[in-house]
């Protein structure tokens, strides 16, 4: 928030400033690990840090960007991020090279990015609404799709189906558009009547969510294939900006201009899970009492 990175523990209520960084440097993106406890920070300084989360200590800073670091995805030590600048740096952060490769092809900001379930390809949006895919490879994009008016910041690979991907496009388009990578074939379109700020699909049923800003400010669950609507969750008063889905698939939180988080239940526990699910309080709403 501002200049400052917090974490909070779901289990003892627990707020910690991970860092603070100085007055004119502001944080625009976080980004966790797959595994352990690093989370990945960018700021409008082009810089990205790397912060031992379990011990609030700085593992490295690394450069390369010239403007905002926008958006931040891993795949395993590799780290990609996209910026203001158009690019998207390659990042092993095993490596003392700042950046192992750079990407080029977007002609404005990179605003989104999502590597697949299987680390094989990584799915960038920019500003301009458009959407591309590389390999692990490519320098350039090997697939590259226009049908979107705005900007493409919402994106999510499906963990049920492979290389299904999904993209959600800004205010001035307002719709989901779901694509089939290998075979580079556009599926199906839904528009959803408002700014598609993020989606996140469940890894317990074939279901996701989105989260919408002008001028519904919902977040909205959705059954796949069908599109039809499952839930439609209301409270927060602007744009609903930011996402994260807890590792039991079950339970999101989201953040709005109107400065709350707020912590909803809205996807099956897993069939094979065992563990008990977590009560996020008053402010947690059970999908089944806003449909």
């Amino acid at each position: 928030m501002g200049n400052c990175v917090y974490t909070w523990n779901v289990c003892n209520k627990k707020l910690t400033k991970l860092c603070d960084f100085e007055v004119d440097e502001s944080v625009c993106s976080v980004s966790w690990a797959q595994h352990g406890t690093n989370l990945a920070v960018g700021t409008n300084k082009g810089k990205v840090q790397i912060w031992d989360a379990s011990r609030c200590k700085r593992v490295r800073t690394m450069e390369g960007h010239q403007l905002n670091v926008f958006a931040l995805a891993w795949s395993s030590s590799l780290l990609s991020s996209g910026g203001k600048d158009k690019t998207i740096l390659q990042r092993d952060i095993r490596a003392p090279e700042e950046h192992v490769s750079k990407l080029t092809g977007h002609q404005s900001a990179v605003c989104g990015l999502k590597w697949s379930y299987d680390n094989h390809q990584l799915a960038s949006g920019d500003n301009d609404g458009q959407l591309f895919v590389w390999n692990q490879h490519s320098t350039l994009p090997v697939l590259k799709y226009c049908e979107h008016t705005a900007a493409v910041k919402a994106i999510a690979w499906s963990p049920h189906a492979h290389a299904l991907l999904a993209s959600g496009g800004g205010t001035a388009d307002q719709c989901m558009r779901f694509w089939n990578t290998i075979n580079n074939s556009h599926l199906s379109c839904m528009n959803t009547g408002s700014q598609v700020c993020n989606l996140v699909w469940s890894k317990n049923s074939n279901e996701l969510v989105s989260t919408q800003g002008y001028s519904g400010n919902e977040i909205v669950v959705w059954e796949y294939p069908t599109m039809s609507k499952l839930a439609t969750l209301t409270g927060h008063t602007h744009r609903v900006l930011y996402l994260a889905i807890s590792p039991n698939g079950q339970n999101i939180v989201t953040g709005s201009g109107d400065e709350t988080l707020r912590f909803w239940k809205v996807f099956p526990a897993s069939k094979s899970s065992k563990s008990q699910n977590i009560e996020f309080g008053a402010s947690s709403l059970g999908r089944s009492q806003i449909r």
